[in-house]
């Protein structure tokens, strides 16, 4: 088991002051955790690519880049790389110097994205939304296993026999696909016999059980050994020294900031009830 961090780098109001965090400073306290998870031994840091004003990673791997700088053997991860509005060949060049810059610990999560911002912001419509990302995964797959290329599809400039440039310390380059509990995202990941990331944004942890059966099953019908692919589960969560404090500490911001999602979406408010918290006794 390897245990890690992600993080959107939230810039969320502070439902106590009524202020925004700074996005400098913020980014350097990302800095600072990203050292501090290498040094006490955790396995992964993700950083999540979004668009809004409430979080300030919109380039993870402009984050990921620094981190390998002052990081020496946590793995670097995007948490996740919104593929369907991005352009692949940029994506695997960006990862590919960040593998280099880490000396092999560079990892792609794509995934097509819990919010939509990119989708206008970069001129794309969310009527292609699976499409543009099923044919940017698939010539993302092929600029990892070949140095030339040849591919045409949905969402670029089709591309005759070209190379991509430069190739990644890691051969192949790790790419997950990062699923919030799409079915049919769970099975294309099985069926490419490619690892899985599911985030639980909301519910009981058991209830997504079915969902990595899917998953592996899937990867079995495809003629992929389920034994030999990694699964990952994200989740929210905070440590206090006891319960009462991470209640009391945790709470009003989380709810701030699932609500204030919740009103874009048509969730009903947060209430104290729906957060789960685990506190850890000293």
């Amino acid at each position: 088991m390897e245990i890690g961090i992600t993080t959107f780098a939230e810039t969320t109001t502070d439902p106590a002051t009524g202020l925004r965090f700074d996005p400098a400073k913020r980014l350097s306290n990302l800095l600072q955790e990203m050292r501090l998870a290498d040094e006490v031994g955790l396995d992964v840091f993700g950083v999540g690519e979004h668009h809004r004003p409430d979080f300030a990673a919109p380039s993870p791997t402009v984050i990921l880049g620094a981190a390998a700088a002052v990081t020496s053997r946590i793995r670097l991860s995007s948490a996740v790389t919104v593929l369907g509005t991005d352009d692949p060949v940029r994506v695997f060049e960006d990862f590919s110097t960040v593998d280099l810059l880490s000396n092999g610990r560079a990892e792609v999560w794509a995934g097509r994205g819990s919010f939509t911002e990119s989708f206008p912001l970069f001129g794309y419509g969310l009527n292609d939304y699976d499409q543009l990302f099923a044919d940017k995964l698939d010539l993302l797959l092929k600029l990892r296993e070949n140095e030339r290329v040849t591919w045409e599809g949905l969402g670029r400039a089709p591309i005759d026999d070209l190379g991509v440039y430069p190739r990644p310390v890691q051969q192949p380059l790790p790419v997950w696909i990062a699923v919030g509990g799409n079915p049919n995202s769970v099975m294309r990941a099985g069926r490419l016999g490619l690892p899985l990331v599911l985030a639980i944004i909301g519910g009981e942890p058991r209830r997504f059980v079915p969902l990595i059966d899917l998953y592996r099953e899937s990867a079995r019908e495809a003629g992929h050994d389920p034994a030999k692919l990694p699964v990952a589960i994200n989740s929210h969560g905070f440590i206090a020294d006891d319960a009462d404090d991470a209640v009391a500490t945790f709470y009003p911001p989380y709810a701030e900031v699932m609500s204030t999602i919740g009103r874009e979406r048509g969730w009903s408010a947060m209430t104290r009830s729906q957060s789960l918290v685990v506190g850890l006794h000293r």
